[in-house]
């Protein structure tokens, strides 16, 4: 596989952190794993417009993606904010995957088997709380429902709790299909753990680490947070030093948004526990630093990926994807969501199923489909998401391609955006130019401050107090 070169892939740390750069320009904002963004679904868009469009694009030979959500975790952690379902009880398993086998059915019936399946991802939850049995029906279920790719030619990944994975999971999972894997690690610290209500040992995510390795996993990624009650640099490095000896392919920080009106489980942090706002920054500094000096290539956001990354050489070749999933290596396809909760992508339209089980029990039973709300892109939608897109993967933005894919004038479509862009500019985080923009190393934490300019959406609609702060 080809490598960046080092130069490229270090960028110069200290160039990406600039503490009085971020002060000024640090605020709430999307993720864009969408755009437009989720508070822009309503439920003018139900399971008879998702059976429609699945029809519409059921002869098409681009690629799909499938989500599959399993929603179940056996213990809360504090910090989440993912859609779930907690309880020891495993049995409740069975009767969700006979829903999912049902809702299945119905949109296989619907979409065909022709379009080829290149990327798979099981999220939740706790994925990992079916057993092996019902992991191998599921994914027998799908494997006879669409069409999949060998899996030396596809991105088929599973979250992971290594508290409930044993190597005979493991085993199971590469059996059938799986060749990457997500692991949530967060703070090894135990201090920490105990305040989130985590508690994982470092050996138990070292063994399945190495378990995956020696099953042939292609690529490993793990989950980082900081913010996090009782954290410091120091006790955060520790933490670091023992992800950088893991030497997982891929590392994800995130920032930890408290956000306890949103989400129930947060509510049970001690806000007075969790670091200032400065130590936040530092801890965040340090770790960048760190994981550079590592070796690691800033993919952008808050990932990071080995040189020789599938991700990393995506992003040099002007190949690299963002969806609900995160950074991705897939063409930007339709994604067909499966299960409670789950969003779809399909034919220039989001859908998403019920969020609570009964509601999506019932109408599955009823109809196979389970659709409430979504929303469908206008032309409009359509090239500022390109824009977001490539700004997100690339880092800069090339008019004369929009051009020509939309046939718009970019400097005049877009003026009240490149305007604003201008404060960036003088600060030194991006560079503007006759016939393009570039975000540069400075800029680059702060990529979605430049993404949002291009929002539509959110300059028309006070949307800020939905979404978490930047950094």
């Amino acid at each position: 596989m080809q490598k960046v070169s080092q130069g490229t892939a270090r960028l110069g740390g200290a160039d990406l952190f600039d503490l009085d750069l971020i002060k000024k320009h640090d605020k709430a904002g999307p993720r864009y794993t969408s755009y437009p963004t989720a508070p822009m679904f309503h439920d003018g868009i139900d399971s008879q417009a998702y059976a429609q469009t699945l029809k519409g694009v059921a002869c098409d030979e681009t690629p799909l993606s499938l989500y599959i959500h399993i929603p179940f975790c056996n213990t809360v952690c504090y910090y989440c904010g993912c859609n779930k379902i907690v309880t020891k009880q495993y049995d409740r398993a069975q009767p969700y995957l006979d829903l999912l086998f049902q809702e299945i059915d119905k949109v296989a019936s619907l979409v065909g088997k022709t379009r080829p399946v290149t990327q798979l991802h099981f999220g939740g939850g706790t994925p990992t709380f079916l057993n092996d049995n019902q992991i191998r029906a599921l994914m027998g279920k799908l494997r006879e429902s669409f069409q999949f790719v060998a899996d030396d030619k596809a991105e088929y990944s599973i979250e992971m709790d290594p508290r409930e994975c044993t190597p005979d999971t493991v085993k199971t999972l590469r059996e059938v299909g799986f060749n990457r894997m997500s692991m949530g690690v967060q703070d090894f610290d135990p201090i920490v753990q105990k305040a989130v209500n985590r508690i994982q040992s470092k050996e138990v995510t070292l063994n399945v680490l190495n378990d995956a390795r020696r099953e042939g996993f292609q690529s490993m990624n793990i989950d980082l947070m900081y913010g996090l009650p009782h954290q410091t640099v120091e006790t955060f490095d520790a933490t670091l030093n023992q992800i950088i000896e893991f030497s997982p392919d891929r590392i994800a920080l995130f920032n930890y948004a408290h956000l306890p009106e949103m989400f129930m489980p947060q509510r049970r942090i001690d806000a007075s526990a969790m670091p200032s706002p400065q130590e936040k920054l530092n801890i965040l500094e340090h770790s960048i630093h760190k994981l550079i000096d590592a070796g690691y290539v800033f993919i952008g956001m808050d990932h990071f990926a080995k040189p020789d990354d599938e991700l990393t050489i995506a992003q040099q070749q002007g190949k690299l994807y963002r969806n609900f999933q995160g950074y991705s290596t897939q063409a930007d396809c339709d994604l067909i969501g499966l299960g409670l909760t789950s969003i779809g992508y399909v034919g220039g339209s989001f859908f998403q199923n019920q969020k609570e089980m009964d509601t999506y029990a019932t109408a599955i039973q009823e109809d196979g489909l389970a659709v409430f709300r979504g929303y469908t892109l206008s032309d409009e939608d359509h090239v500022r998401r390109a824009v977001i897109m490539r700004l997100m993967c690339d880092f800069k933005l090339d008019f004369s391609q929009f051009e020509q894919a939309f046939h718009i004038h970019f400097k005049k479509h877009f003026a009240a955006a490149l305007v604003d862009l201008e404060d960036m500019q003088a600060d030194g985080l991006l560079q503007l130019r006759e016939d393009g923009l570039e975000v540069l190393p400075a800029g680059r934490l702060m990529i979605r401050n430049v993404a949002m300019v291009f929002d539509e959406h959110l300059r028309q609609k006070a949307q800020q107090n939905q979404f978490s702060k930047v950094l």
